[in-house]
């Protein structure tokens, strides 16, 4: 009997969210493959990679829009992938896809991304992960039309499939907005520069305490050559490969010539006797 491979979908915007449903119809096409769906119950954007150990984790059944079985969790993204991994799902995973955001997560977003921190949780279990977002503008983000992204996601899988991830990578993949034919290719980038601009806003409740929103216009970027902004402003799906090694290696020999010997050795010494009527 041929042996199937298992792909978990979620997401990070929430387990009936559009853009998950478009990665399960990208999933769907693909032979020799079976998937399962465990997402979380609400929008978890921005949340960053969360592990949730001080409350117990609820997961129900539910059914997409198309009538496809889910699970639905109240964790985080990670937690999802996480309880997939660690035996929720009879049988083990193979490939973890996350998606399709509907914003870009370019550059430095990655941090913050519960779509991408996803992908990363797969790859600490030592899983294949993918993200994927779409370049949505402004005015499309209500309604954004994922058939294009379809298209991109399942030729993206189906290359992991083919040639398989090293352990600890795993990868990010932004696609242009628009319609598939003015989509001019692939290319493997780097992070790029993000650029914020976020505003603090102070507010006043009823009783008179304070209360703060971060907010501000939407981040920008500097669209160099190579990055996955330049790529995605150009017209071409970017694929940055990531790994869980954050470790600045051209950093090491700059820190080694701070003088880290000038620290007084730490000695062992007995206490001073304390004087009479003194307390230790």
């Amino acid at each position: 009997m041929e042996t199937r491979t298992h792909i978990l979908i979620t997401n990070d915007d929430g387990v009936f969210h559009p853009g998950l449903m478009a990665l399960v119809e990208a999933v769907r096409g693909l032979p020799n493959v079976e998937f399962s769906v465990l997402a979380p119950e609400r929008n978890w954007s921005a949340s960053g990679h969360v592990k949730t150990l001080h409350r117990p984790l609820r997961v129900r059944q539910v059914r997409l829009m198309d009538g496809t079985p889910a699970l639905a969790s109240d964790g985080a993204p990670s937690d999802c992938v996480a309880l997939a991994l660690l035996g929720l799902l009879e049988k083990p995973v193979d490939l973890v896809v996350s998606g399709i955001n509907p914003m870009a997560n370019l550059g430095y977003d990655v941090s913050y991304s519960g779509t991408v921190t996803a992908a990363m949780e797969a790859a600490i279990s030592g899983v294949p992960g993918v993200a994927f977002s779409l370049n949505t503008p402004e005015e499309e983000v209500g309604r954004p039309n994922y058939q294009a992204a379809v298209v991109v996601a399942r030729f993206v899988i189906q290359q992991v499939l083919e040639h398989g991830l090293p352990k600890g990578v795993f990868l990010n993949v932004n696609i242009p907005y628009g319609p598939l034919e003015h989509i001019k290719g692939f290319q493997i980038t780097r992070m790029g520069l993000r650029v914020y601009r976020d505003r603090l806003e102070r507010r006043v409740d009823p009783r008179g305490v304070p209360y703060y929103w971060i907010g501000g216009e939407a981040p920008t970027g500097k669209p160099e050559p190579g990055t996955d902004i330049g790529a995605v402003y150009d017209g071409y799906v970017s694929i940055t490969p990531l790994h869980l090694d954050f470790t600045a290696y051209t950093q090491i020999p700059y820190l080694q010539t701070w003088p880290w010997h000038a620290f007084p050795p730490i000695a062992a010494s007995k206490a001073e006797p304390c004087q009479d009527g003194e307390q230790p």
